[in-house]
């Protein structure tokens, strides 16, 4: 699939469409394929040779004979000659927190910067506070942007890696003489960004596994060749290493390759304790081995049972498995419902009945459409009037649809003195009320947390949405105080919400554990804007399993009926 090749390249002439001033409808036309693209399960050259581009939403003639020839010759003409008329480098501007077209091509223009380091000068020299609309907060933003962009360099969100690495697994499963194979490493352990792809294989004839390696069309390089392990970087600018390992220590070589290091040195300390040696090639009492096929008998040799991946990252996994208190987590064929989606009412490309459809291909039993609130007028907020429109339309449909149904819900915003964008007599209509901040976000943590709390004890809110704010990569969570807005939770019986979508996971895996620990009900939402967007699910679930969550802690295992109750029962004990 090339779907995040194709993606990446509408992305980037969006930018560039941005930086040169041009019409606004032509640059939201590239932004919003590259997303549509993006969040294809269907792969995109296949599409293509069936027609069917003009299909997709928000893509006509125009944009999908462009999308045919990037294709066909890996770019198309446009995008060219904008890369030829601006610095490449200004891309990189583009990617810093609270750098914006506008803002990049002012500072270009005016000192002509194209290098990291000459912006970060410019800024601790105050040259660009001086420019008209920035000053000296703007500096300081941008400072803050350029040590996150620093810290996140080399590692991508999950969500773009781990589907690459699975069609890469697909590809090899199609080519090679391979008996076993699977993903390691970080992304194993579902963490929310990773920096590179690790492969395990089994094989009678790892050099010709190596070979189909090296020959993939997603290999740009080749690092190093050889015949039990082989690196390459990928066309979308990460590394992947791929060895062949043998049959006997793959499950030792599986842990090992999987980590994470704090919990590989964990377990070798345990080994050591009861006078063995493990490493990837198993576990060894003096010279003999006497563990190393499976991971289940690699963990039984030194005295643990078997330890989830995404439980490995030495945060009292070891400890808890040897006292046999180990989490049961809880598991995505487990996931009955979807806790957040928006359709076409705000600022979502799905139909009511498009969403009921997925919700049923997928599996689930229930989704609650929680389109954003009035006053968000840039994401398509809801006026009343549309919003009972769409109560009775899903009311519409639960009555045909037997074995999926919507949930009328709503994001509702909370505005910056706490109250929130709907009146009571509106908001005691909607069966999901999940309140969230999208405004004010450079608010002190006394007043952004002032609001979220207020929220929470709101009698007719039911959740707080992706409660600290954060978009990996892009924004800092904001200042909140999550101690509090826990305890505010756990007493008025709320729910926190872990946003699945992959540049949020917001909640992230330590304030879930906090969550679990408190006993505080969470609810996964994909907060999908595209009905594919909606497979996101699995990245919530991911996070939940990294915070120990257990089916008693989740609502989205709950069935239609009684995740109603549940909604009933909190406005129940909170109006008394």
């Amino acid at each position: 699939m090339r779907n995040k090749e194709v993606a990446e390249i509408l992305r980037k002439t969006a930018k560039l469409l941005e930086i040169k001033g041009d019409n606004p409808y032509r640059i939201r036309a590239y932004e919003r394929a590259s997303q549509t693209i993006e969040s294809l399960t269907k792969d995109i050259e296949e599409l293509a040779r069936e027609g069917k581009l003009e299909n997709l939403p928000g893509i006509g003639a125009d944009l999908a004979s462009k999308i045919r020839e990037i294709l066909k010759t890996g770019t198309f003409f446009l995008y060219e000659e904008l890369k030829r008329e601006i610095p490449q480098t200004l891309l990189t501007f583009l990617e810093i927190p609270g750098l914006g077209p506008k803002k990049v091509k002012a500072i270009y223009e005016k000192y002509g910067i194209t290098s990291l380091e000459e912006l970060e000068k410019a800024c601790l020299e105050h040259k660009i506070a001086r420019l008209p609309g920035f000053g000296l907060k703007t500096e300081e933003n941008i400072l803050k942007g350029i040590k996150l962009f620093k810290e996140r360099t080399g590692r991508k969100p999950l969500g773009e890696v781990l589907p690459l690495a699975e069609e890469i697994v697909k590809l090899i499963k199609a080519r090679a003489p391979i008996k076993e194979i699977a993903i390691a490493g970080s992304i194993r352990r579902m963490r929310e960004t990773v920096k590179d792809i690790d492969i395990l294989i089994t094989s009678e004839r790892p050099e010709e596994v190596m070979k189909v390696v090296a020959s993939l069309p997603l290999v740009e390089e080749v690092i190093a060749f050889g015949e039990t392990k082989t690196s390459v970087r990928l066309r979308l600018g990460i590394q992947m290493d791929v060895r062949v390992v043998d049959p006997e220590c793959w499950g030792a070589a599986l842990a090992y390759f999987t980590g994470s290091k704090a919990h590989n040195i964990r377990v070798r300390e345990l080994a050591l304790e009861r006078g063995l040696k493990i490493n990837e090639y198993g576990v060894f009492r003096g010279d003999q081995k006497i563990a190393g096929k499976t991971e289940e008998e690699v963990y039984s040799a030194i005295g643990l049972p078997f330890i989830p991946p995404e439980l490995r990252e030495d945060r009292g996994e070891i400890e808890s498995a040897l006292q046999g208190k180990l989490p049961v987590l809880v598991e995505y064929n487990e996931i009955k419902g979807d806790g957040h989606v928006h359709s076409k009412y705000s600022d979502g490309t799905a139909s009511l009945e498009e969403i009921l459809s997925k919700a049923s291909a997928m599996g689930l039993s229930w989704v609650a459409v929680c389109d954003h609130s009035q006053s968000l007028k840039v994401a398509g907020g809801v006026p009343v009037e549309d919003l009972f429109k769409k109560k009775a339309r899903i009311e519409e449909l639960n009555k045909r649809s037997e074995r999926v149904k919507l949930i009328f819900g709503a994001e509702v915003d909370i505005l910056s003195d706490g109250t929130l964008d709907y009146p009571d007599e509106v908001l005691k209509e909607i069966d999901f009320v999940i309140a969230s901040i999208h405004t004010g976000f450079q608010q002190d943590e006394r007043q952004l947390t002032s609001r979220i709390v207020s929220a929470l004890k709101h009698p007719l809110v039911h959740a707080i949405s992706h409660p600290t704010g954060r978009v990996l990569g892009e924004r800092e969570a904001y200042a909140v105080d999550l101690n509090q807005v826990m305890e505010t939770a756990k007493s008025y019986g709320k729910a926190l919400e872990i946003n699945a979508y992959y540049k949020r996971l917001d909640l992230n895996d330590i304030n879930t554990k906090a969550c679990v620990e408190r006993g505080i009900p969470l609810i996964i939402g994909s907060d999908a804007h595209f009905v594919d967007q909606m497979e996101y699910l699995r990245y919530g679930v991911a996070v939940a399993r990294r915070g120990w969550c257990q089916r008693e802690n989740l609502l989205n295992i709950l069935e239609y009926e009684d995740f109603m109750n549940w909604l009933r029962w909190v406005r129940d004990r909170n109006q008394k």
